[in-house]
């Protein structure tokens, strides 16, 4: 798997995690979604991601994107 492809999985997981806790937990967990969306919106935009930067140092072979 590249490191594009993992960071994509490692997103949807997240996501699906976050919307699990704000039904399960607490309303509050929605803004563990904000903070979700907003990261992917500055990589978008900016190219760095705080994942990839991880998953590049855990020796995930590189990708098109990162």
């Amino acid at each position: 798997m590249t490191l594009d492809r993992s960071v994509l999985a490692f997103a949807g997981i997240m996501v699906l995690l976050s919307v699990a806790l704000t039904v399960w937990v607490s309303p509050w967990f929605v803004w563990f979604t904000v903070f979700i969306g907003l990261n992917l919106l500055q990589s978008a935009f900016t190219g760095f991601c705080p994942a990839a930067s991880l998953f590049r140092k855990l020796g995930i072979k590189p990708g098109c994107a990162f």
